[in-house]
């Protein structure tokens, strides 16, 4: 009997102490692939290879995701996750943004949220402070800027929940979008190697650690039997990073055979 009780204790560890390791990966996990990158971005001092779009998705994501939270309650863990999440990625925009502005030769226009640069400019072309231009979206000049878009996504997405808190459709609309948009995640950088046509300036140990993350997550999801659009949207960003990981070895392979061929005119 008292064997019986102490293996039941020690099942019963064995499970507490994997379900809290769990937890922890999933809130922490997601982070640690944007450690390298930003230490690649401070030691080298561009941020050119890394697409701030990058940070876009994922505070779309998270900040949709704790909405969804309010809705409708799911995992602690994952709600906690979308937090520490948004805290990280205005750190990668806050370096990103210094880097930029630093590395300019001459300085240029600001470009802010409002629309509302220097007054110099205002005064030679006459326009509104509240004028915003679309083709300068997250590519202003300041860190404030992007907190005033943000703080403004979220007061309109934390009304429009309000006012629909009562609807299921609208809550488990949210929550689709979110995890939609996360799945999404990997996309802007695979446009910015494509359009540099190369990854230098990336951290490719990110990307593996995206992936290995990815895998995690959706095996996790799978375990607990989480609704289906979790599981897919995982596989879709697994799938996501696997092509990313191609163009590493294309443009590389590419880059080699470029030398391999200068060498043999020389």
């Amino acid at each position: 009997m008292e064997d019986f009780i102490a293996s039941g204790i020690h099942d019963l560890s064995i499970s507490k102490v994997l379900k809290w390791a769990a937890s922890t990966v999933m809130i922490f996990g997601g982070v640690v692939p944007f450690i390298p990158q930003y230490r690649e971005i401070r030691r080298k001092g561009d941020a050119e290879g890394f697409s701030l779009y990058v940070c876009l998705v994922l505070l779309i994501s998270n900040i949709l995701r704790i909405l969804f939270w309010c809705g409708k309650k799911f995992e602690l863990p994952l709600l906690i996750q979308s937090m520490i999440m948004n805290i990280t990625m205005l750190f990668m925009i806050h370096i990103c943004v210094s880097v930029k502005n630093k590395s300019q030769i001459i300085r240029g226009p600001e470009r802010l949220f409002t629309g509302s640069p220097s007054v110099q400019v205002i005064k030679k072309e006459s326009r509104s402070l509240l004028d915003f231009e679309w083709r300068y979206f997250w590519q202003w000049t300041d860190f404030t800027s992007y907190i005033e878009f943000l703080l403004s996504l979220t007061l309109l997405c934390s009304l429009v929940t309000f006012v629909l808190q009562d609807s299921s459709v609208y809550i488990e609309a949210l929550g689709f979008l979110a995890l939609l948009t996360e799945a999404m995640l990997a996309i802007p950088q695979l446009l910015q190697n494509f359009r540099n046509k190369s990854t230098e300036g990336m951290s490719v140990l990110m990307v593996v650690m995206w992936m290995m993350g990815d895998c995690f997550k959706t095996t996790y999801f799978v375990l607990r039997d989480a609704p289906a659009q979790f599981w897919l949207c995982g596989c879709l960003q697994i799938a996501i990073d696997v092509f990313i990981l191609g163009q590493v070895y294309w443009y590389l392979f590419r880059q080699l055979q470029f030398f391999s061929r200068s060498v043999l005119m020389c």
